[in-house]
């Protein structure tokens, strides 16, 4: 066992770190929630992640959003989760895709993952990944905020719980503001479920949404 992954033993395994570092996760999105998922990955030793995000940073990231400083506005976020990666566990290998997933492109990237990591911020874009993990039969875990409300859920591929969640109606997200404690939480509630079922472990939010409203610290876990 290296040393930088000493302290991950006791809640994991020797045998369960190994899974890790065989595993291939994609991570949809490189902004609020997926800044710090990818640090969560990279910290446990997953062996390979796949960060994909047409996006670049804004002055209005600054304020949630991990991967965002003032040296990187203007950048593409997928590259600078790529250099985050180099900095943090250069262990990992990071492909590091800055393009939009869309219905065309969606199934071919994520062929060939384990696990798929929801950080998204459209309704529309998030149905589309759903199908293409449906598709492949790949797992997803699903997160999303707004202000001080999160939701996180493990969507199994024949689950359809992506589409009772936001039906095609759904409209865009009218209000995009969120805190940074908001993207955190979220972040590493996903991350820990991401982790149990790349070590084999069941999942408790598989087919449920856990409702987080850190403003009154309110949470429920419902079926879906």
């Amino acid at each position: 066992m290296q040393e930088r992954y000493i302290r991950n033993l006791g809640p994991l395994t020797e045998e369960e770190c190994l899974h890790l570092r065989e595993s291939r996760v994609f991570l949809a999105g490189c902004g609020g929630l997926g800044g710090y998922l990818l640090e969560h990955l990279l910290r446990a030793g997953v062996g390979a992640v796949t960060v994909c995000d047409g996006d670049v940073f804004a002055p209005s990231n600054l304020n949630r959003q991990l991967l965002a400083d003032e040296t990187s506005l203007g950048r593409s976020k997928a590259e600078a989760a790529r250099a985050r990666a180099a900095l943090v566990n250069p262990e990992v290998a990071v492909e590091a895709l800055p393009v939009y997933l869309t219905e065309d492109n969606a199934g071919r990237l994520i062929a060939g993952h384990h696990l798929v990591l929801d950080a998204l911020d459209s309704p529309a874009a998030r149905r589309i990944l759903a199908g293409a993990c449906r598709e492949a039969g790949i797992p997803l875990v699903h997160g999303a905020i707004q202000g001080w409300y999160a939701q996180a859920a493990v969507m199994l591929p024949d689950s359809g719980m992506m589409e009772r969640l936001y039906p095609a109606d759904t409209p865009g997200q009218a209000d995009p503001g969120s805190l940074s404690p908001t993207a955190g939480l979220c972040a590493a509630v996903q991350a820990t479920e991401a982790i149990k079922l790349l070590c084999g472990r069941a999942s408790s939010l598989t087919g449920q949404l856990l409702w987080m409203d850190l403003l009154e610290q309110e949470y429920q876990l419902l079926p879906f």
